[in-house]
């Protein structure tokens, strides 16, 4: 008698557990045998006497040793959900948090709320989440999106074509603003979402490991205060905007003063801060005047 994935999730789980993933344990020990097997959440469940053979018992057995070795869930089966569509990652981009959808939805509502808006523009895009996002709901709009990866805007064009969204989609290697022409698409920008680096770099080595060990730093590292990018953007980004353009940015924990004061300097006003699911301060929307 072999083994049935109700008797392997709980190994899985044990040797998680072991490896220090104490969160999310019994999740990530059902989802890496769903994985192996080709099983959605409800076949596993409806096939708990189910006998795989050697050959995946063993290859689920390395799959939860290296995600008890602190490697991503979402990197060891390369993909995460984001705003409902299943987008591919690997590690030359960070993992879509759930706290960004907050950034999507307040994007999407606001180009709803605007007939006019037309031009888009979504910095540092990494997996390409937010500007597949923003052009799966708004299918009007002209969206650039920029990184300053090849080895990401590779992903996000992969997640593009495969979400029937890259005709919509001018995707340019960029850091920030150096590549892109004022008025790509023949006018200046209505609206530009940002999801930038935030992090203080003293502070990725206190972060958890599957982040400062797995995913990209360069899309992590906001520079010695976490500030930095905003203070580029802010400076670079005024040609680029039409008259009461909107700037919708995320921002990280306790950064809602500076980051605020640093978009006023440069023009911006009736500055609205949006909280997430949580609780905590996480987007700053802006009117540029």
């Amino acid at each position: 008698m072999g083994l049935t994935i109700k008797e392997l999730i709980p190994i899985g789980e044990k040797i998680l557990k072991d490896g220090g993933v104490t969160e999310n344990a019994p999740h990530d020990a059902e989802a890496l045998l769903g994985f192996e097997l080709g099983f959605d959440k409800q076949k596993i469940f409806m096939n708990w006497t189910y006998e795989p053979d050697a050959s995946h018992i063993e290859s689920y057995f390395d799959l939860a040793n290296r995600r008890a070795a602190g490697e991503p869930l979402q990197y060891i089966t390369g993909e995460q959900y984001f705003m409902g569509h299943r987008f591919v990652v690997n590690p030359s981009v960070l993992i879509p948090r759930p706290e960004t959808e907050v950034l999507a939805e307040k994007v999407i509502s606001l180009l709803n709320e605007s007939i006019k808006a037309k031009n888009v523009l979504d910095l540092c895009t990494g997996s390409g989440a937010l500007a597949i996002s923003i052009a799966k709901a708004c299918p009007r709009l002209k969206i650039t999106a920029t990184d300053i990866s090849e080895e990401a805007l590779a992903v996000a064009r992969q997640n593009a074509s495969a979400l029937s969204a890259a005709g919509r989609i001018n995707f340019v290697q960029s850091d920030l603003f150096e590549e892109i022409k004022t008025g790509i698409f023949g006018k200046k920008f209505d609206l530009v979402a940002v999801n930038p680096p935030y992090i203080k770099s003293a502070d990725i080595f206190s972060l958890p490991r599957e982040i400062k060990e797995h995913e990209p730093e360069l899309a992590l590292d906001g520079g010695e205060d976490g500030l930095a990018f905003y203070r580029r953007i802010a400076e670079a980004i005024p040609p680029y905007l039409k008259a009461n353009a909107r700037l919708i940015t995320e921002i990280g924990l306790g950064q809602a003063q500076d980051v605020s004061s640093i978009f006023e300097s440069v023009g911006f006003g009736n500055t609205k801060l949006i909280k997430d699911l949580t609780g905590t301060d996480r987007i700053l929307s802006f009117v540029f005047l």
